[in-house]
């Protein structure tokens, strides 16, 4: 018999954990599993009698060797028992696995999305195999959680349109393991990232979707701008009007009270041009794109993405100069920070609009660009 993978992350098995008892984590054990007295000294080896009077706080288990057979036979964090020593190298680790994921934020945020990846791997590896190891303790899937949501996000940023599937990917195993805690900003967290994964792979219903649930979890005032914002963006694309219009009203009236970095009155506007145009109104975005954006971008990436939203929509409407203008500018600042599903949507504009000349140096950039970043063999998994 295997311990239920996920046992230790629950609530109920959080609180005897932190206790420390013996007792109690047997007790608890028992209460998730069904488990009989007699079933469970029959899977630990020990008398029926033995596990009752440990329960009861008559017996404990204090050598070393007892504590490590419990560890692992109940796939028990061995720190919850007192075993040190065999979990200090990683306690080390995780120390520093938070600052880890905060700074490849700030990276990816700087626009330097690929130096964060390689920077989160060494990481994730060592908690993937933790977790393979059955040590599956809520510190531990709650790191986890985070770092592969960053990592994704980081290659959503670096990889091309058609391997946007890999970053999608990996937010959604950081979201199977959000699932199982009981965190509600993080599963809205993941939920958001995993969201504007699922829309930049094409799987726009599917992002509303991840969208809309993570509203429903998410009660920070800045973070759900942020949702709003991205959900306002997946339902432009998507095409529906209605929903493109009440979100992007609603992450106007955030922006307003303070929305954190993410929604700014730059990306407001970016992702306005956008819907608007996607939702058959073309003419209202091509008024907004003609207007300056008021403001710097909130990073550098958002600088390539709002010149190519600007350039596509000028283009379509005929304002030939200043659309091949934006759109040269995207493809500089995209091809600088190695952002080849920018270069992309330049390449497409130009050969819409018979901009050969333009479409040429995309295409050039883009073969420059085009490369399997990461290793799919091994990030794709």
């Amino acid at each position: 018999m295997r311990a239920p993978r996920w046992i230790w992350v629950r609530p109920e098995a959080k609180t005897a954990l932190a206790s420390g008892d013996i007792g109690a984590i047997l007790a608890c054990y028992r209460r998730i599993t069904g488990l009989t007295q007699a079933a469970l000294a029959d899977h630990l080896g020990y008398d029926p009698s033995y596990i009752s009077l440990l329960e009861r706080r008559r017996r404990t288990i204090t050598d070393r060797a007892g504590l490590t057979h419990l560890s692992r036979a109940l796939a028990i964090p061995p720190h919850a028992l007192g075993i040190t020593d065999d979990d200090s190298d990683f306690q080390a680790a995780a120390q520093f696995g938070d600052s880890t994921i905060r700074l490849a934020d700030i990276a990816r945020q700087a626009g330097r999305a690929a130096e964060a990846a390689d920077e989160l791997w060494p990481l994730i590896a060592r908690l993937e195999a933790r977790l393979t190891e059955g040590r599956v303790d809520a510190a531990t899937v709650h790191l986890l959680a985070r770092a592969r949501t960053t990592f994704g996000v980081c290659l959503g940023h670096v990889l091309a349109e058609e391997q946007q599937h890999v970053a999608a990917r990996w937010t959604g195993k950081a979201l199977a393991l959000a699932d199982q805690l009981d965190d509600a900003p993080l599963h809205g967290r993941v939920l958001r990232m995993h969201g504007n994964e699922l829309r930049k792979a094409g799987r726009t219903a599917a992002a509303i979707a991840r969208l809309t649930h993570a509203l429903d979890l998410t009660h920070s005032h800045g973070e759900r701008g942020q949702t709003l914002l991205l959900l306002a963006r997946a339902a432009g694309e998507h095409g529906d009007a209605a929903t493109f219009d009440a979100a992007i009203t609603d992450a106007h009236r955030v922006d307003g009270e303070g929305g954190g970095i993410l929604l700014t009155p730059f990306t407001l506007r970016e992702a306005r041009i956008r819907g608007l145009a996607a939702t058959g109104r073309l003419h209202q975005a091509a008024r907004l794109a003609e207007q300056q954006p008021g403001q710097a971008a909130p990073a550098p990436q958002w600088a390539a993405i709002e010149r190519a939203t600007t350039g596509h929509v000028l283009l379509t409407v005929g304002d030939t100069t200043t659309g091949c203008e934006a759109l040269g500018q995207s493809l500089a600042t995209a091809g600088e920070l190695r952002l080849p599903h920018q270069v992309q949507r330049v390449l497409r504009t130009a050969r819409a609009a018979g901009e050969h000349e333009l479409a040429q140096r995309a295409e050039a950039e883009l073969s420059r660009l085009r490369r399997p970043y990461p290793d799919t063999k091994c990030f794709g998994k």
